[in-house]
């Protein structure tokens, strides 16, 4: 009977020792609050990361909405875990506040996400398999647009060429006409405000499908970059002391991704926190995720998450040790 008993205790020791090297007793079920500030991309990784964190770690995963700044007290305070998409640029306190040790950057999620204006890119190489011919084919800095003004025609303002600019109110859109003042396009072009995201979307979307030329402020990273094949026209390099003034092009943003330190400081969370240390994509990747919900009409990012995955397996392989990323291949192929 004794020897029973021993064996009995080996046995339940060995076990929970076991357990206690895969993690999977103290993160099964346990629930991971993601910052949603709002935008699309913002959710699309929340879901890609949210899916890796449930089907590979055993978590369960939310989302708390609020504003920016909100989302950046919460990380501080605890009561958001993780932030996928921490836009440093518009966090006035984040380098003071990560500095402090308030929070934990684990990694840059992307620093590509440009803005400025775009052209088709038929516009300038052509298409042959539409058929259309390059009508622009010098077209490659901003400042070129005041040679092109019938190829971008103004219907309302004959013999005027028409450049979309931001939205009303947003503060690129006062750079945006700056740089319109500065590099003289007011000679050859009208500046036009569409008034809103959806108008402007509109006016690129009707031109590209037409096959028509069309010159429109935009960013990155967006559904419509992923669809549509854009070109951004070359600026001056950014340089801050001019930047207000529209003499130079915008500047890309670090976004980055953030926990707090309440989840980077428990030991058990360290495998999630080795994969989210590794997460890093780009501006175009994020525009394809979103553009694939476009075209299919999904309002489901776990769908859009499990698409994406699946069409960039190498970023399992990035980001995860090589058994979690065959267990994350496994959930995908079914």
């Amino acid at each position: 009977m004794k020897r029973i008993v021993n064996l009995v205790i080996l046995f339940t020791c060995l076990t929970l020792a076991l357990l206690g090297c895969t993690g999977e007793a103290d993160t099964e079920g346990r629930e991971i609050a993601f910052a949603n500030a709002g935008w699309e991309s913002n959710m699309f990784h929340n879901a890609v990361a949210g899916l890796i964190a449930e089907e590979v770690f055993g978590y369960t995963w939310t989302e708390v909405p609020g504003t920016t700044a909100v989302m950046h007290e919460g990380l501080l305070a605890g009561e958001i875990d993780v932030h996928m998409e921490c836009w440093t640029d518009n966090i006035p306190p984040y380098e003071g506040d990560l500095e402090a040790g308030k929070f934990k950057e684990l990694s840059v999620n992307f620093d590509d996400n440009y803005q400025g204006i775009y052209v088709p890119r038929y516009v300038i190489e052509g298409d042959g398999e539409r058929g259309i011919e390059a009508s622009a084919p010098d077209l490659k800095y901003v400042w070129d647009l005041k040679d092109y003004p019938e190829v971008f025609s103004d219907d309302e303002n004959p013999g005027m060429g028409r450049v979309y600019g931001a939205i009303p109110g947003w503060e690129i859109d006062e750079i945006m006409h700056r740089k319109y003042l500065h590099y003289g396009l007011d000679e050859t072009f009208i500046y036009f405000r569409p008034g809103s995201d959806p108008a402007l979307q509109t006016a690129i979307m009707s031109a590209y499908d037409k096959g028509e030329p069309v010159a429109a402020y935009y960013w990155e990273p967006t559904w419509l970059l992923g669809m549509y094949d854009m070109v951004l026209l070359e600026d001056e390099p950014f340089d801050e002391g001019v930047y207000l003034e529209g003499k130079c092009e915008a500047p890309a943003v670090r976004v980055t991704v953030g926990v707090s330190n309440k989840l980077a400081d428990d030991e058990n969370n360290e495998g999630l926190v080795d994969f989210l240390s590794n997460y890093q994509t780009s501006s175009a990747l994020t525009s394809e995720g979103l553009a694939f919900m476009q075209e299919t009409g999904t309002e489901d990012y776990v769908e859009a998450a499990k698409w994406f995955l699946r069409e960039h397996d190498e970023l399992l392989g990035a980001w995860l040790e090589p058994e979690d990323a065959e267990t994350m291949r496994d959930f995908l192929s079914k």
